[in-house]
């Protein structure tokens, strides 16, 4: 059974080794990488499974006793994060399918896509801090091949940009493990949450802790840390766009609910007040952002900026019910965002442009493709029934629980804004009429896509489509899901227990 904790790590890991080894046959990358991407979401779920019947479980890789040796830890938040990040994985890969120029498919696509599944599921799973930067940096190089695949001069300037300011959050993260390594001697989560506790430090742990906040922080675009994202994510190929937005800020926003529950919750006066303002001024810059651009993607990059402020909301405000709000905010996003990313690269593929004003009449054009983007742009305002409403619903009230009543007003003005900006691509690009060809091509509407082109298009978002309809119309069990995920958060008694056993 504890094997499945190493499957999301070696299935990533062998495809893409296979996918190096076949490096200049497509049809061989295409059939590895779509077999990879579909067992890697089978462990996922296996995992999810088992961590939810029978709780949290670790592994000691090498038989070296824990906190000594390399420890790999799922619990229920851990597992639902390797779901949604093997579902998008799978998905994003279909509709690479169709998407993908041939030129970067015989470059190393398919590897550098499952490396950065590998990096991302590593960070999920580990349960040290030293092995978290290991995965951050498996994440970091191929995350920033996949951005420069292709070469080209925009590429390559969000590229810089991106990979500049991830290495400062990198060298800040390793800077603080070196102080933290220093002032305790170990860099298990579980030991260290246990040392933490006993009250040792706990000056220096809670100015420590800010360390944590600014290199994670930049990681998961927070304010003000976010300029590299809105710079980079509308440059690579649309697929590598949506995967992107789907995980990699997660990730960053998935370490910061780690770390400041299981190590830093001794001073919640002083270093979560910290980010719940951090999240309100997320929340406000990244959508005044977005209502500023007219460039699809642009648009969606800067509303990931926002939606990490919901994310983080419920962290700052750490309570039951404001953390399992954080979880099944994250499980909605993702699914939404990636959703809506990929929608923008139909979009491009018909009409030939991302920019508004060259899009124009898709709802008669392509009404499915309509549908679809109703379903996510509506979910991520946050209307009734869809996921959206469920998720701020109850970051919301989980804000008036405690009074604070700012910030409650701040999510509620977002979503508003956030619709605003939702409708404004409603209307140019899906309402407006239709582009009109000039002699320099601007408009220029494409041949109609091949069946098989449809198939490995429609196919992803029609499936995460429904998984929003039924998040939202379902939304009970997810709900639940998140709210145990919390708990355990809350009570790391167990999380500690599975990895260290009992402790004198």
């Amino acid at each position: 059974m504890k094997l499945l904790l190493v499957l999301p790590i070696l299935i990533p890991l062998t495809t893409a080794a296979f996918c190096l080894l076949f490096w200049r046959h497509r049809a061989i990358q295409r059939l590895l990488g779509t077999l990879g991407s579909t067992a890697h979401l089978v462990a996922a779920l296996l995992l999810l499974w088992f961590v939810r019947q029978d709780g949290i479980f670790a592994i000691q890789v090498g038989n070296w006793p824990a906190p000594f040796g390399i420890t790999l830890v799922a619990d229920l938040f851990s597992a639902i994060m390797t779901v949604l990040a093997a579902l998008m994985g799978l998905t994003v890969v279909v509709y690479s399918l169709a998407s993908m120029d041939s030129g970067r498919e015989s470059s190393g696509y398919y590897a550098f896509f499952h490396f950065l599944l590998m990096g991302v599921s590593g960070v999920f799973l580990t349960g040290d801090l030293f092995n978290l930067y290991v995965w951050f940096e498996v994440m970091l190089m191929s995350s920033f091949v996949l951005l420069a695949l292709g070469g080209e001069r925009h590429q390559l300037e969000g590229a810089i940009k991106y990979v500049t300011l991830n290495l400062i959050s990198s060298a800040l993260f390793l800077t603080a493990l070196g102080i933290l390594y220093g002032m305790l001697g170990t860099l298990n989560m579980a030991d260290l949450s246990r040392q933490i506790s006993d009250g040792m430090h706990a000056g220096v742990i809670s100015t420590l802790s800010m360390l944590f906040l600014v290199a994670f922080g930049i990681k998961s675009a927070l304010f003000p840390l976010f300029f590299w994202l809105p710079a980079s994510y509308h440059t690579p190929p649309v697929a590598v766009s949506a995967i992107f937005a789907g995980l990699l800020t997660k990730v960053g926003v998935y370490t910061l609910i780690r770390v400041f529950s299981l190590l830093f919750a001794q001073d919640i006066a002083y270093t979560h007040t910290i980010i719940l303002v951090i999240a309100g001024l997320t929340m406000v810059t990244g959508v005044l952002g977005a209502m500023a651009q007219n460039e699809f993607r642009r648009i969606l990059s800067f509303h990931i900026i926002s939606q990490v402020g919901y994310m983080v909301l419920g962290l700052g405000l750490f309570t039951p019910l404001a953390l399992a709000g954080s979880i099944f905010y994250i499980m909605h996003h993702i699914i939404v965002k990636t959703n809506l990313f990929l929608v923008s690269g139909v979009a491009r593929r018909l009409q030939g442009s991302y920019q508004l004003n060259q899009l124009g009449g898709l709802y008669q054009a392509a009404p499915a493709l309509t549908i679809i983007f109703m379903i996510s742009a509506f979910s991520l305002a946050g209307i009734p029934p869809l996921s959206g409403f469920w998720a701020k619903l109850i970051l919301v009230k989980a804000s008036l629980d405690i009074t604070a009543y700012l910030i409650a007003a701040t999510a509620l003005g977002v979503g508003l804004l956030t619709l605003f900006s939702m409708a404004k691509i409603w209307a140019a690009a899906f309402w407006g009429d239709p582009p009109q060809t000039t002699a320099a091509g601007v408009g220029q509407v494409h041949l109609p896509l091949k069946a098989s082109e449809k198939i490995a298009l429609y196919l992803p978002m029609v499936v995460l489509g429904l998984l929003t309809l039924t998040i939202g119309f379902m939304s009970a069990p997810f709900f639940e899901l998140a709210t145990h995920a919390a708990d355990q958060l809350l009570d790391p008694a167990a999380y500690i227990h599975a990895v260290l056993g009992r402790v004198k």
